[in-house]
């Protein structure tokens, strides 16, 4: 690949995007997954899911790309993907891992606290168990360990009055807390975001590459894909049976589907690859 020749990459939320938000299938999406595949286009999942979780996906995906785990929390690249190993990263097993929080321990000790004072209105994933996980969730059980198996982050249900939602938020931040909203979660951690995991791994493939750009397209649609939509050149929103169209303030491109989850995920994907010139 000569230096003046653009990369793309593919950076895709999981449930409700690339997963259907219901049966978490992603058979609707799999012939333009295949297309990537042929035109060596990485497709790199970014999600508020474990790494366990994400694993799982990428083997039934026959995905061998770097990921993104737990809404930006550490980025993961096999070993041997990148020629020179990317400095900041740590060996975890097959991976070098770049984390950009501490872990989820800080967090389980403030919802404890916090448990005392909102009694009985909210339900986290650690106080839960897997089997009020599986209830929360619909998971069959070893997705619902896969789920619970936590490194950086904490997700909570919340069950009391609005209102004292807002203050239980409000404490949480106090407390140092990052609050990101997904399709059915908050999910808790440390200062980090999908956008800024998804610039740290785009200046990676940059660099390994020797490229001068990079022409990138973020896809999800919730709240919590805000910062990553907003980080790439093009953001495609996919349309949800739950909740609007995340609202962003990017100037870069902007896309929505018209189908929803995995066929929209398909749509929209197809219109973006027919603007690079690649065709199904």
């Amino acid at each position: 690949m000569t230096a003046d020749r653009a990369k793309l990459l593919v950076f895709s939320d999981l449930d409700g995007s690339l997963l259907d938000h219901f049966s978490y299938s992603f058979e609707a999406a799999r012939p333009v997954i295949d297309i990537l595949i042929k035109e060596d286009i990485p497709l790199i999942l970014s999600s508020s899911k474990t790494f366990a979780e994400i694993e799982e996906t990428r083997h039934a995906l026959n995905n061998t790309h770097p990921f993104i785990v737990e809404n930006g929390a550490a980025v993961f690249i096999p070993k041997g993907y990148f020629v020179h190993p990317p400095g900041d990263t740590v060996s975890r097993g097959n991976y070098l891992v770049y984390e950009t929080v501490p872990g989820r321990e800080q967090w389980l000790a403030v919802l404890e606290k916090l448990a005392l004072q909102f009694p009985g209105q909210f339900k986290s994933f650690h106080g839960a168990g897997i089997a009020g996980v599986m209830a929360m969730t619909g998971l069959a059980e070893h997705q619902a360990i896969a789920a619970s198996d936590r490194a950086y982050s904490e997700p909570v249900h919340w069950i009391g009055a609005p209102e004292e939602e807002e203050r239980f938020l409000h404490v949480l931040r106090r407390e140092g807390a990052t609050i990101t909203r997904g399709g059915r979660f908050i999910s808790v951690s440390g200062d980090c975001d999908k956008g800024r995991a998804l610039d740290w791994l785009r200046e990676q493939y940059r660099r390994a590459l020797s490229l001068s750009r990079v022409e990138d397209l973020a896809i999800g649609d919730s709240e919590n894909d805000r910062a990553m939509l907003e980080a790439a050149k093009t953001a495609l929103l996919i349309r949800s049976p739950v909740n609007d169209f995340p609202l962003l303030t990017t100037s870069g491109g902007i896309m929505r589907s018209n189908k929803m989850g995995p066929a929209g995920w398909s749509e929209g994907v197809t219109r973006w690859l027919r603007t690079h010139r690649i065709s199904l």
